[in-house]
């Protein structure tokens, strides 16, 4: 299955940026999108690993439980 760099803008807008076969070469490519990415953007880079465009948007776009803040 392949990795998917999206950029995720506002308004939960999906753009495609690339795919890649190996988990390591996406986490590189997004690192160097994020750091192209101007200060005060309202846009995130973000690798997803899905067996399709199609089930990438789905995961991307379920909500996601909050993570525990301090000491939860």
């Amino acid at each position: 299955m392949p990795y998917y760099v999206y950029s995720i803008r506002s308004f939960g807008r999906l753009e495609l940026r690339e795919q890649h076969d190996a988990f390591r070469d996406a986490s590189a490519r997004a690192k160097i999108l994020r750091g192209q990415l101007d200060a005060g953007a309202a846009e995130q880079i973000k690798v997803i690993f899905a067996e399709s465009e199609e089930q990438a948007v789905d995961l991307l776009c379920q909500p996601r439980a909050p993570q525990p803040q301090g000491d939860d």
